[in-house]
């Protein structure tokens, strides 16, 4: 045993001894066995020890409401945060309206991102807190939730979103507590390794009922978070003044924090501005404090999706999925004109406009997908999807057509809800550290809910071969930047290209094809867009408008089923630019399309055995969203 021991270390300290420096017997006995740190630091065969990239995507939900929101609360959820997340590591819980829920698959990662306002204070009114009880307002409402019913309860949501929440509702002890037992639950779940519990909550601004809502995601533990509460809306509904805490948060307790901004689409045009709400620039602060703060968006999730709008991408055929353009959450209606400052795609090209202008992209933006479920269920798989929230569900064959909310005089039934989305981030290890940090550098994509894995690079020279290579991720790490990076001009001003590789969810549908998405500026100052298909399943071909004909479709509307005997399931391909101009800002994105699987009112219909309207949408193809990878002309 001593002589093998020594043999190793001689290979790995040297490549190799001869017998005749092997040392003697009492030698060997004398020296220590090398450390893991002094076996690191030799040469060794083991790749994956050696990776200094990502080599895994995970999966999960940043964005999920459980009792201790003001709102889930009233409408019924039962939940706690510690169900939440024992629901999302793959356990059992009984759901609010008493079945057993489950997953098929756990996630890796959640966020229980309770909404700052009110924190806590509905669950405090039903067990009594003295406080509220001296509000008579707060009695009423109390004696609504004690009758145990749906209406009731629907009674004191609706009271709240018309005469506005009591202000006595923002209770700091209630918060404190609240926030400690969330703190609590994420810590007493964090297993590194094997799951992440992270700390955050939900900034819910509504300035005339118009959504600037954001996600806030703590990278650190209870110690730090600690330290500070929640902010609220009811101290400001500016998202300036959410960053002046961000940064106040971080030079108090040296931890480090982000915030997600969400659902654009109900916002009225105020989420992604140009100008201020004067009609002033934005400003060099604004676009820097900005940028600094809000790495990543959310671009899908039940109250719709959020790439981009069939108003503002004409062209593209794919625009026009699970869209929500109705107006605000008070029924505001929406215009034409508002739609360019609230969708993914349109934002990035502004924000090339920005940057032109104040040496500074505020829309440099990666991309992700979670739920906003308000069940304390992440579900976002169309056979296993639980709604947006717990109320108006007895029984639950007619939550499709139950009203889910109501913005004025417009009523959000139930078909309208998408069963999306998730979040998939590269990173090395599943920490919160090291998926935190993915986030921050933008290495993240969004899905619709399967579990596609995507790659993109973006470089100078890949070769189509690369398509093909086992060691893809490490051609591409070695020859250029991954999604979420930026390219800087090269000397030959040569066209970029790009190396892509989708695989199908091994639990999913086939893949029908993958996309590229360009964006750029123009010498004039306007923004363009350009949708190519770069590879696809099947024998089809891009036909003389352009156009790669459509798969096909293989649902069997009845039974709730497909076949995946369309489509493929690896697509993997290297692009080049056919319209490059060195001397453009240009972004580019991957979407990557399933072929048309059933969308979860299908299941429900065949689940529940009921008959839906003409108008509610049986089948849909899924996809996922790439965060941009960005082009810089060189400043000359």
């Amino acid at each position: 045993m001593k002589q093998i021991l020594w043999v190793s270390a001689c290979l790995l300290a040297l490549g190799g001894c001869t017998d005749a420096e092997a040392p003697a017997p009492e030698t060997v006995s004398a020296n220590p066995e090398p450390t893991i740190q002094q076996i690191a630091e030799g040469p060794h065969y083991s790749a994956a020890t050696s990776n200094t990239h990502p080599t895994r995507v995970y999966w999960g939900d940043t964005h999920l409401h459980t009792n201790l929101s003001q709102d889930a609360f009233t409408f019924g959820v039962t939940l706690g945060a510690d169900e939440a997340y024992k629901f999302a590591k793959g356990e059992p819980v009984v759901a609010t309206h008493g079945e057993i829920a489950q997953l098929q698959r756990p996630l890796d990662f959640l966020v229980v991102s309770d909404h700052a306002e009110g924190l806590g204070a509905m669950k405090a009114l039903l067990d009594g807190n003295e406080k509220l009880l001296k509000v008579e307002r707060l009695q009423q409402w109390r004696e609504g939730f004690l009758k145990g019913t749906a209406e009731a309860r629907n009674a004191v949501a609706q009271d709240g979103r018309d005469n506005g929440w009591p202000l006595e509702l923002e209770s700091g002890e209630i918060k404190s507590d609240a926030w400690a037992h969330l703190r609590g639950a994420s810590e007493r779940h964090n297993d590194p390794g094997k799951f992440t519990a992270f700390i955050g909550f939900e900034w819910t601004s509504w300035p005339g009922g118009s959504n600037l809502h954001r996600v806030v995601i703590f990278k650190d533990g209870a110690d730090k978070t600690g330290k500070v509460l929640p902010f609220s809306q009811n101290e400001s509904d500016k998202p300036q003044d959410l960053w002046k805490y961000l940064q106040n948060y971080e030079a108090k307790t040296g931890g480090q924090v982000l915030a997600i901004p969400h659902n654009g689409n109900i916002s009225n045009g105020l989420m992604f501005p140009l100008l201020q709400e004067d009609g002033q620039p934005l400003g060099a602060t604004y676009v820097e404090t900005r940028s600094r703060w809000e790495p990543i968006m959310e671009v899908t999730q039940i109250k719709g999706d959020g790439e981009t709008h069939s108003f503002l991408s004409p062209n593209d055929e794919f625009a026009n999925y699970e869209t929500w353009d109705f107006g605000n959450f008070k029924g505001v209606p929406k215009t034409n004109d508002m739609l360019e400052f609230e969708y993914a795609r349109s934002a990035l090209k502004n924000g090339l406009k920005l940057e032109a202008d104040f040496g500074t992209n505020p829309y440099k933006l990666g991309m992700i997908g979670s739920t906003d479920s308000h069940t304390a269920l992440p579900t976002a798989d169309e056979d296993n999807f639980y709604g947006k929230h717990s109320a108006g569900m007895e029984p639950q064959k007619n939550r499709w057509k139950d009203p889910v909310g109501k913005g004025g005089e417009q009523s959000i039934l139930g078909f309208m809800m998408a069963a999306s989305g998730s979040a998939a981030v590269w990173a090395k290890q599943n920490t919160r550290e090291s998926i935190w940090d993915a986030m921050k550098r933008k290495e993240v994509y969004a899905t619709t809910g399967p579990r596609m894995t995507v790659r993109l690079f973006g470089g100078w020279d890949f070769q189509e071969a690369d398509a093909s290579n086992p060691d893809l991720a490490e051609i591409g790490y070695a020859g250029g930047v991954p999604m979420g990076g930026d390219l800087s001009a090269n000397l030959a001003e040569q066209a970029p290209t790009f190396l892509i590789a989708a695989a199908k969810d091994p639990m999913g549908a086939n893949l029908d094809r993958v996309q590229m998405v360009k964006g750029w500026r123009g010498a004039d100052g306007q923004t363009h867009e350009q949708v190519y298909d770069v590879k696809w399943a099947g024998e089809r071909a891009i036909g003389a408008a352009g156009k790669l004909p459509a798969i096909g479709s293989t649902v069997d509307v009845a039974e709730a089923t497909y076949a995946n005997s369309i489509g493929a399931a690896e697509l993997a391909t290297v692009w080049q630019d056919p319209e490059f101009d060195a001397a453009q800002q240009a972004f580019y994105y991957v979407r990557v399309l399933e072929i048309p699987t059933p969308r979860w009112t299908i299941y429900d219909a065949k689940y529940f055995e009921t008959q839906m309207a003409p108008m509610v949408k049986l089948q849909h193809q899924e996809r996922a969203y790439t965060s941009p990878i960005w082009y810089t002309p060189s400043a000359e």
